[in-house]
């Protein structure tokens, strides 16, 4: 009788563990599911709080981190340019290959950062057309052109030109213009 109620007792015991893990795990698969999906979708303006900054697209506060990062990393050196104005694949070029960074050798950014700032550029930008080069110069890029129709381009833009007609440039903010563009669209 003693070694009926054991084995009752295990068995009780295994079946209460079983269902246990089984709780556990789906509500881990659950939660992966959910982060996984998170990170892969974009988030509706309604989900997440925009942060309006002076660039082309408010900045969900879930790409903020990679915004930081990119105005650190890049931003450092020269006036940052909004990811709109490039394609996705000048951007991709020129994070994974630091060597060739017109003219300069750069470090890489290391790692997980670069993913960071990848999401963010990535997420910005725009993929470029079936049959266009990839641009590696403002003046070449479609987007930049449609976001300037009216300005007459030099073959090449400086960091001092785009601050002549968007004083704000060196704060990332490219909407606030001077009193001669500020009617363009």
């Amino acid at each position: 009788m003693g070694l009926k109620i054991r084995q009752h007792k295990n068995l009780r015991s295994h079946a209460v563990l079983l269902v246990l893990v089984l709780v556990w795990s789906i509500l881990l698969g659950g939660g992966m599911a959910g982060v996984l999906r998170a990170a892969e979708t974009p988030q509706s303006p309604n989900s997440e709080t925009l942060v309006a900054i002076g660039t082309v697209d408010p900045i969900p506060e879930r790409y903020q981190t990679g915004l930081k990062l990119y105005l650190e990393n890049c931003g450092s050196c020269h006036v940052a340019l909004p990811p709109e104005v490039m394609p996705t694949q000048t951007w991709e070029t020129l994070l994974l290959e630091p060597e060739q960074h017109y003219g300069q050798r750069l470090e890489q950014i290391p790692r997980p950062f670069i993913f960071i700032v990848w999401n963010y550029l990535r997420t910005f930008s725009r993929p470029l057309g079936e049959d266009e080069k990839t641009p590696f110069r403002v003046t070449e890029s479609r987007y930049f052109k449609a976001l300037h129709p009216r300005v007459d381009l030099p073959p090449t833009l400086t960091a001092a030109g785009c601050i002549s007609c968007h004083p704000g440039a060196r704060d990332y903010n490219y909407r606030r213009l001077t009193p001669e563009w500020d009617d363009s669209p």
